[in-house]
């Protein structure tokens, strides 16, 4: 016979077991739960780790945006800190600019008629020096095929400290469904940052004709013997093998010269 006292042992031992099962399910529920929220936090890592090495965060990808566009963007970072020069040529004239390169003599004639904030601003730039000894820093030769020369700086982030306006941006006729006209071979362009009137000193000779959106001022024409030239320096690539990056026989412009006709 079980007495009261027994009875209310065995009582209180299966409150005790009861509350010990209840701790144990309570502890295996945050254990499940900690694994739980650490695996999220490891897949958030992993993706954010990912997305940093693949570049999504990459600032400096704007250069260049989608494989596509980084070809198809002859891009200029230039810093603006002061005007540009005062007009001081015959807007109605035609200029001469006269690169003479490592890579060979390449001309080509400019219309102020039709760029003369352009022109002015290369005249200017040219009779101080700006061009002689700087190194065209960037050849393409796939989607659009470009030389980019007249960064100082030889990187593609130099500039003369000042911006000119977008010129004859109209030249080239009526975009496509792409927005794209044709920059026909020996066309020479400014290049820019992406922004309406971001052009400084850096510019693009056309050795292939080249889809682009019709928002680089072309101001000038190669002449046939140019043409050759830089058309000799792409055959050559690039220094890597890719299809945009620094020509791989360096091409610097050891003296420009910009002359009225």
């Amino acid at each position: 016979m079980v007495t009261s006292d027994q009875r209310r042992r065995q009582l209180a031992r299966e409150k005790y077991e009861r509350q010990q099962k209840r701790r144990a399910e309570a502890r295996q529920k945050a254990r499940q739960r900690t694994a739980v929220i650490g695996a999220a936090v490891a897949v958030v890592v992993a993706t954010l780790v990912g997305l940093v090495v693949g570049g999504v965060f990459d600032t400096d990808k704007d250069k260049d945006k989608d494989t596509k566009d980084s070809a198809a963007t002859p891009s200029a970072t230039p810093t603006p800190k002061q005007s540009p020069p005062a007009m001081a040529i015959d807007e109605k004239a035609k200029y001469t600019f006269d690169l003479k390169t490592s890579a060979g003599e390449i001309k080509f004639e400019m219309d102020a008629a039709k760029t003369p904030q352009t022109v002015n601003s290369f005249k200017s730039l040219a009779d101080k020096g700006f061009f002689d000894k700087t190194k065209c820093h960037r050849l393409t030769t796939s989607g659009i095929f470009v030389l980019q020369c007249g960064d100082p700086q030889g990187t593609g982030s130099g500039g003369p400290g000042y911006t000119i306006p977008d010129e004859n941006l109209d030249a080239l006729g009526k975009a496509n469904e792409q927005g794209q006209v044709i920059y026909p071979a020996g066309t020479v362009a400014m290049a820019n940052t992406g922004q309406p009137g971001s052009g400084g000193s850096q510019f693009f000779l056309v050795y292939k004709d080249s889809p682009l959106a019709p928002t680089y001022t072309p101001f000038g024409k190669i002449d046939a013997a140019g043409l050759k030239a830089l058309e000799e320096i792409a055959k050559t690539g690039t220094a890597d093998g890719a299809q945009d990056g620094a020509p791989k026989k360096a091409v610097i412009i050891e003296k420009g010269v910009v002359t009225k006709n």
